[in-house]
């Protein structure tokens, strides 16, 4: 056991404190603190770092029931046993309710006080020990959280939003704001807020402290400011990709009671480090995606322009194509993916002859074959940037048939890829309503009569009723 505790003796009785200490410091080499009462107890206890406390219940000013109450407030690890002349059934068990670890009787023999002291210290370590394994359960158990809620953010506007509505779960915050701010920003714009007032939102859509924002963003520190004059609690994280700031994280106690403490700091530093590192990644995956799309689309655009007659046919059919998606109900993701097949589905016609492609004739049935090449082509292009796999799936099928009849694979029913079966009535449509090498475009009567007419055998029979209905209103019109 440790030799040099230090020992606070808490009596209004001068000859009590003075046998404690003279008989600890003699004996075992103690350091013994005394007081006459509560408030100089406390005031001890805020100056030195006391191990153990012996206190009489029955004092002036404050009595041992409330100093337990402080003492437990302020430090709960101190353990603190009781002394008293008057033992009762009903003073031990209200002592004890508030932490009290041992009860000891006057006169109290001083030979048995080592012992005792022995026996608390043992008590106070294993407490130690276990508030230290459950901070340090509840701590792996918040980074987890962290880590697998921001691994859900498939873009940097997800991303934003988990990072605010993470900072109040993680803290007793009213208030967080993600914003941009930067040394070439004059003034911080917010991205997205958490409030966990909902009613604020709605009345005065929150605010944020500019300077306080701007600081850390020129300093690139962390900023943790608590006040005991009833003012705002503010923690505010800086951001950075490449050691520059590009934003703040934000959060604010509004209350003027509640205050940020070090362990605040200590998550919301964490998530903004895990979340600058994944928006970093981000940022340069959304990069290189639309260089790419850019890219692939110029080829789309290409193809066009070698055919006067299908001029901005890939833009149509997605418009299409997406409107049936959104009625039918699908999810923005699909509709993301439905975007970017629309766009590239006629890609593969890059690796068709111009003399086929263009041709003003019917088509030979070899030529026909040829033709037929140009969902793989996409495909197979698409799928050297195995970045896009459910759209080269949609792109490889959009020519199947509900009845197996179309190609490459000549797949049937629902065995056809659902968004390549909506894609493949929005291309259909547009190619009958407009002018083609081979024939004028048809009445977009006629087109909506042949689009009724193979539904259940080239078309998927729901998609075509959604369709239908789509043109009766007017939101899909050559």
């Amino acid at each position: 056991m440790n030799e040099n505790l230090k020992i606070l003796v808490v009596d209004d009785e001068e000859i009590i404190r003075n046998i404690f200490k003279e008989y600890l410091e003699s004996t075992k080499n103690y350091s013994v603190f005394t007081a006459v009462d509560g408030f100089e107890a406390l005031e001890i206890i805020k100056t030195e770092e006391i191990d153990c406390c012996f206190t009489d219940l029955s004092m002036p000013g404050m009595d041992g029931v409330d100093l337990i109450k402080k003492i437990q407030a302020y430090d709960n690890t101190i353990p603190v046993a009781v002394m008293t002349g008057y033992p009762s059934i009903d003073t031990t068990i209200g002592t004890l309710k508030h932490g009290v670890v041992d009860f000891l009787t006057k006169p109290i023999k001083m030979d048995q006080l080592p012992l005792t002291i022995e026996k608390i210290m043992r008590e106070r370590s294993r407490f130690i020990d276990n508030i230290l394994l459950k901070k340090e359960v509840e701590k792996k158990e918040t980074m987890n959280l962290i880590l697998q809620q921001l691994e859900q953010a498939t873009t940097s506007k997800d991303l934003f939003t988990v990072l605010v509505n993470l900072s109040g779960e993680i803290t007793t915050c009213d208030e967080a704001y993600f914003c941009i701010n930067g040394h070439e920003i004059k003034d911080p714009a917010i991205i997205t807020s958490f409030f966990r007032d909902k009613d604020k939102m709605m009345i005065d859509g929150g605010c944020i402290e500019e300077n306080v924002v701007k600081k850390v963003a020129d300093d690139g520190i962390p900023l943790l400011i608590n006040e005991n004059n009833g003012s705002d609690s503010v923690l505010a994280i800086p951001l950075k990709i490449r050691s520059r700031v590009f934003g703040v994280l934000i959060s604010l106690i509004r209350d003027g009671k509640r205050h940020f403490n070090e362990k605040d700091l200590y998550f919301l530093n964490f998530l903004a480090e895990k979340a600058s590192s994944l928006i970093e990644n981000m940022a340069l995956y959304e990069n290189i995606y639309e260089s790419l799309y850019s890219t692939l689309y110029a080829f789309v655009e290409t193809i066009e322009a070698r055919d006067p007659y299908t001029k901005q046919h890939s833009t149509r059919v997605t418009r299409y194509a997406v409107l049936i998606a959104r009625a039918m109900g699908w999810s923005q993701n699909e509709i993301d993916v439905l975007n970017v097949s629309g766009n590239l589905h006629d890609i593969g016609k890059i690796g068709i002859p111009d003399n086929i492609l263009l041709k003003p004739g019917q088509l030979t049935d070899s030529e026909y074959e040829a033709i037929k090449r140009h969902p793989t082509i996409g495909s197979n292009i698409i799928g050297h940037f195995n970045m896009w796999t459910d759209e080269q799936k949609i792109i490889k099928h959009h020519h199947e048939r509900w009845d197996g009849r179309g190609y490459p694979d000549g797949l049937s029913g629902e065995e056809i890829p659902f968004l390549s079966r909506i894609l493949s009535v929005a291309d259909v449509y547009d190619a009958l309503t407009s002018d083609r090498s081979y024939r004028k475009r048809l009445s977009d009567d006629v087109a909506i009569g042949m689009i009724r007419e193979n539904s259940g055998s080239q078309f998927d029979p729901k998609i075509v009723d959604v369709f239908l209905k789509l043109h009766e209103q007017g939101k899909i019109k050559a």
